[in-house]
This record gives C-alpha cells, structure tokens and sequence, in this order.
C-alpha cells in the first residue's frame, strides 16, 4: 500500500492546532511520525506522552475543538461546572499520580451529614452509612447479596473475565434477571440493580449480563466500593479534572491538531497513513484512542477483520442526563444533609453536593440514566427541566425548584461521544469478544477507558491504558 509522500513539517506556534478543515489537496498538512494518535482525551494524551518521552515522534489528532475527550471543564452562566467526569477514588493510583506530576490539587466531596432515601412508596428516610434504610428483611437481602457479589467478582477477577469456568453462563443471563434468580426481595433488587445499572453501567438492567456487571465492580476493586459512595466519590480537582489533557497537550505542543477528524485510516505491515480533515499523517503505527462506537467512524482500507466487525457492533454506550443545579447556598447543609441521595424509584436516581472548591454557593449534581433519560427527553426542554428540578426537591425540599444556574450534561447528543460513560457488551458479547478487545490489528492500536481492566470507565482507566499501549509500541519498535 503506498503511503502519501510527505514534505518537512512546518513548525508552527506552542499548543494544539486549529487545523483548518479543508479538501483541497493544495491546502493539506502532510506529517510524518513514529506514532499518530486519533484522540486527544486522557488515554490517547498519555500514550503520546510515554511516546515522546521514548524518544518517537507523535502526532495527535482530535475531532474536536478541544481536548479532553469526556472530560470537559467550562463557565456555564458564571458558574464553573464538571460536564464530564470529575471524581478520583483512593483506588486511582494512575490518576493519582498523573495529578502529583502535573502539580494539581485535589479536595474532598462535601459528605457531613445525613444522606437520604426514597422507596418505592416515596417515602424520604435519612440516614448515614452505605446501606439503604429499608425494612430489615431487605437489608440483610442486600447484605447478602453484597457478600455474594464480592465472591464471585474476586473469582472473576478483572482481567480476564471471559476466561472463568462460568464465563459463558454469567454472560448469557441479564443482570435482572440474574438477581431474580438469587432474591424475591424486589426492593433489594433494585437497591444491589441501581449500583450497577444506572448509576454506571446507564443502561437498563436487562440489556446487559451478569458477567459485565462483575467486571464493572472488579474494575472498582468489589461490589462493596461501588456501594460506598464515600470511596467511589471521594475528592475532585481544584479547577476541574479536564486540566489533566490540558496540561498533556500543553507539553506536547504542535504535536496535537484540533478540528481533525480522521475519515480514513490505510493500513499494511508496512504502515500507516491517517487522512484527516485539513491533515494526512504517515507513521509506523496508530493508536485509536476513542470510544469503541466511534470505531466504525473511520473508512479502514484494508477493512478490519472479520471479527473486529461483528464484536464493534455489540459494543454500544449508555444513555444518562448529569444535571447540575447551582444555588445561592449550599441549603442543604443547613438542614443537617450531606447532598448524597438515592432512589430507584426517582427520576434522578442519585445525587450529592457538587459544590466548588471554596465557593460560597451550593451545587448539587444528580442523574436520570437509560430509559427514564428516553422518556424525559421526549419533552421540551422547559418540562423537561421542570421534571428533573421536582424530583431533585423530593430529596431536598422546595428550594431545589429554584437553581440561578440549571445545566444539562448530554454527551449522547456530542458528536464526537454519543454515549456515556462507557461501552459495554450485550448479552454474550463479553465472554464471545471481550479476549480480542484490546488485540492490535497489524500497526493498528487501541486505547480508551472504555477497555481499561482496573479504572474500566473512569479516567484513570484511560491513563492506564494509554501508558500500557505506548508500551507496548515501544517495546515493538525496539526489536524490530
């Protein structure tokens, strides 16, 4: 396959480019590189960061105006808000450290006080700690079912799931279905369902399997930390999370190109040629560092393997609304409440007290996932708003209706997205394709938190396996 000749590179100014998008051949960047990176979020800035470090020349393309990926830090109305991810648990060492190197400060999540419940009848109940004030039958069902997960998540195990005697059998049954089977206990079920369905998975119980939802908790290390708010949810970052690929792509200068989408990816053992808006990019390998549904958004001459096909198709993302509500005060904290707030049975599902490092106005954060997400965005924006705001007021009184900044996180309606906050398999999918998730397809890499092992989803996972890919490239150029 011949691959585009290519002039010397101009230099250009510090920082990522605005590539122009444009496709008059006259008007083409043509680059030559080791590495080309399609993505510049945490996972694709990292790689690029190790590559560069190693001594290989990288170039980073982003179809965005911004880097970043689903982390994105902006002034809404005066109000400075976390539309992506946010949080960093104990367990985030990769995470953690990237935040040391970078010199970036970090404070913990506002939890003194009570949290609160409503059941199914609608009845609020406060309470502390991580189990749900139910009656006492259902909780100890809930503790039960706890233990119960917290066995079979250390058996699987976080790496290779698909390799358990009972990988098959977990895989081809629902998670819904699954906990019907071990509990006739409803309001248990929907307890132990909302940990992993809503609240990270964002999809319907039913659509996905038992096997997936083990390895969403060993991702997290057991059952039992997705269910501590307190350790999942611990600190935020001073300024916000997305200046982790801020300051990536700072260092790395002319080296990241926005507005560059790749259409068209040409590929042999020999190379590869990334084409992009404004912008072609020959280099010995490529890393994809995007969501997995963004895959099949790039024309792969040779097309992919067969197999590469049909598991890209059972692999799709969740659906979820984050709403941030920002106040005068933080009223909530007068009232004796922490912010945290649960119910399967609400239209936000959970929230909690998202207010900003030393500022004197309270925000609270809440989430409307999957099919609750389809059914309030059939409605205008203003009912739709109305809607959300109530049942915010059900955990938190009649102030909750009157936020002087209301903001909705839609990133199934970014283009660059569609989804969050992460891919999944459907039924059977992991135990069929999860093995080859992470296989390279000749100089063809990939890399997202959506198929990080430890950290699966969270940015941290990004960072792992974007580390882990830059690796793996190294040590494949050095032998060769």
């Amino acid at each position: 396959m011949p691959l585009h000749p290519v002039p010397e590179p101009v230099e250009g100014s510090k920082g990522p480019r605005n590539t122009t998008s444009t496709k008059e051949a006259h008007t083409m960047t043509a680059l030559e590189r080791d590495v080309v990176i399609i993505g510049a979020g945490a996972s694709g800035l990292t790689a690029a960061t190790k590559l560069r470090a190693a001594g290989l020349s990288v170039a980073v393309l982003e179809a965005r105006d911004r880097v970043g990926g689903r982390l994105w830090t902006d002034d809404i109305d005066g109000a400075m808000l976390e539309i992506g991810g946010q949080w960093v648990s104990p367990d985030q060492t990769a995470l953690i450290e990237t935040l040391a190197e970078l010199g970036l400060d970090t404070y913990s999540r506002y939890r003194e006080g009570d949290s609160v419940y409503i059941n199914a009848e609608g009845a609020l109940t406060r309470f502390t700690g991580d189990i749900f004030p139910v009656e006492a039958s259902t909780q100890r069902e809930m503790e039960r079912l706890i233990d119960l997960l917290d066995v079979l998540v250390a058996e699987v195990g976080v790496e290779e799931p698909w390799a358990h005697p009972r990988a098959k059998e977990l895989d081809s049954i629902s998670w819904s279905a699954w906990l019907a089977e071990q509990t006739d206990d409803v309001e248990a079920r929907d307890n132990i369902a909302l940990f992993i369905a809503e609240a990270m998975l964002t999809k319907p119980s039913h659509s996905f399997s038992a096997l997936q939802a083990l390895l969403m908790a060993a991702s997290a290390g057991s059952f039992t930390h997705l269910v501590d708010a307190d350790f999942i949810l611990d600190k935020r970052v001073v300024g916000g999370l997305q200046q982790v690929p801020l300051k990536l792509a700072e260092a790395l200068g002319d080296d990241v190109h926005l507005n560059s989408p790749v259409r068209r990816l040409e590929w042999s053992d020999q190379g590869v040629s990334a084409e992009a808006d404004g912008i072609t990019v020959n280099a010995k390998y490529v890393i994809v560092a995007v969501p997995p549904n963004l895959y099949t958004r790039i024309d792969y001459q040779p097309p992919l393997p067969r197999l590469s096909h049909q598991m890209h198709q059972h692999m799709s993302l969740g659906l979820v609304i984050k709403v941030h509500a920002v106040y005068e005060t933080p009223f909530w904290r007068e009232a004796g409440l922490s912010g945290t707030a649960f119910s399967p049975y609400e239209l936000v599902h959970e929230a909690y007290d998202n207010t900003n490092h030393e500022d004197p106005r309270g925000t609270l954060v809440g989430f409307v996932s999957d099919e609750k997400a389809d059914a309030v965005f059939k409605l205008s924006a203003e009912e739709r708003r109305e809607r959300i705001l109530t049942s915010l007021s059900h955990y938190y009184g009649e102030q909750a209706l009157s936020p002087f900044v209301y903001y909705e996180s839609d990133w199934g309606s970014e283009e660059w997205t569609r989804g969050a906050y992460a891919a999944s398999f459907d039924l059977g999918g992991l135990s069929r394709y999860g093995a080859m998730q992470k296989t390279p397809v000749g100089p063809i890499y990939w890399s997202t938190s959506d198929l990080a092992s430890e950290g699966y989803q969270h940015v941290d996972g990004a960072i792992r396996i974007g580390a882990a890919t830059a690796a793996a490239i190294i040590e494949r150029h050095s032998a060769s």
